[in-house]
């Protein structure tokens, strides 16, 4: 369409506004059906089944037949775009050359459209397939916690039991208590730090009962906890290890456990003396389980060092919430 305004203005002295209204509007219509023709029809039917022979055969077969539609339409409208002015006649040859460079142009955009649709589709695609993907991932993950820490806590819970102590109810109501949140409260994606940390808090109190007074563990949590959030059950595999493979009964090596909360962040501090002769004979789940959260759940918004020698354990963790 350009091209043959270009055409006319060259031929004409001046363009009457009734030429520019039937330039932009009758052979603007022409064009814009070519562009949905080839948009709607062609593309769908061949282009996109991989038929390229074909598609290019019948587009050059469209472009020649809307290229003599809009000759017929020039013929139809020369004398009256140029009105009583001189005029050249209209010719065929180049005239015909003109539309189809103008055709060439709408089947381009018309291209560049769809597959311009096609990759943003295939994005939309990709994207929500990588969340499901990591959804269901993090539901794995989450679903091996119950059963890691259960197995440990009722292990604690038998100990106590076989020993006959008074504290074993009050350490099952502990556990019940931790179970409640584990099931009910902590479903969301992220649950208020003030939850979390109580839940810990209940966890080194079951471990306490577990251990009566031989256990000597320092807990702290400093800063003032809010409104934050936090994705529920991510420290305590750390907390867990501790009481696990840790030295709890040794007053001058207490586990060492900071908490400090800042803004939107946390930093989490966990020392402890090893237990050389309690190992894991399964090999563990929790901290490969929240190294991998980590890494799905807040990438590039943590910093985990730990620090494993050969007689003591340190962990160091920064979050930004």
């Amino acid at each position: 369409m350009i091209l043959f305004f270009v055409f006319v203005a060259h031929n004409s002295a001046k363009i009457s506004i009734q030429a520019v209204l039937i330039i932009f509007g009758v052979f603007g219509i022409v064009n814009i059906g070519l562009f949905y023709f080839n948009y709607l029809l062609l593309i769908p039917h061949f282009l996109d089944l991989k038929k390229y022979k074909l598609y290019i055969g019948t587009v050059l077969l469209t472009m020649a037949a809307f290229g003599l539609l809009k000759y017929a339409l020039a013929f139809h409208f020369w004398t009256m775009m140029h009105g009583q002015m001189k005029h050249e006649p209209l010719h065929f040859v180049n005239y015909f050359f003109n539309t189809f460079l103008t055709s060439l142009i709408f089947i381009f955009l018309s291209i560049v459209l769809q597959f311009s649709i096609d990759w943003f589709t295939n994005e939309r695609v990709q994207r929500d397939l990588e969340n499901q993907r990591l959804a269901a991932e993090l539901a794995f993950l989450k679903s091996q916690i119950n059963p890691h820490f259960l197995f440990n806590s009722l292990n604690s819970i038998y100990s106590l039991a076989y020993q006959k102590s008074d504290t074993t109810p009050e350490a099952i109501l502990k556990l019940s208590e931790i179970m409640r949140y584990m099931l009910y409260e902590s479903n969301d994606n992220k649950v208020d730090l003030a939850k979390e940390l109580q839940y810990l808090q209940n966890y080194i109190d079951l471990q306490l009962i577990r251990f009566g007074k031989k256990a000597y563990v320092d807990f702290e949590v400093n800063g003032q906890v809010t409104v934050q959030r936090i994705v529920p059950l991510l420290l305590i595999a750390f907390i867990e290890n501790a009481f696990k493979h840790g030295v709890a009964n040794d007053p001058e090596h207490p586990i060492k456990m900071v908490i400090d909360v800042s803004d939107g962040n946390l930093s989490f501090y966990m020392h402890n003396k090893k237990h050389l002769h309690n190992r894991d004979a399964v090999g563990g789940i929790g901290l490969n389980n929240v190294k991998r959260r980590l890494d799905l759940l807040y990438p590039g918004q943590y910093k985990l060092e730990i620090h494993d020698e050969a007689d003591t354990y340190t962990c160091e963790l920064s979050l930004i919430l």
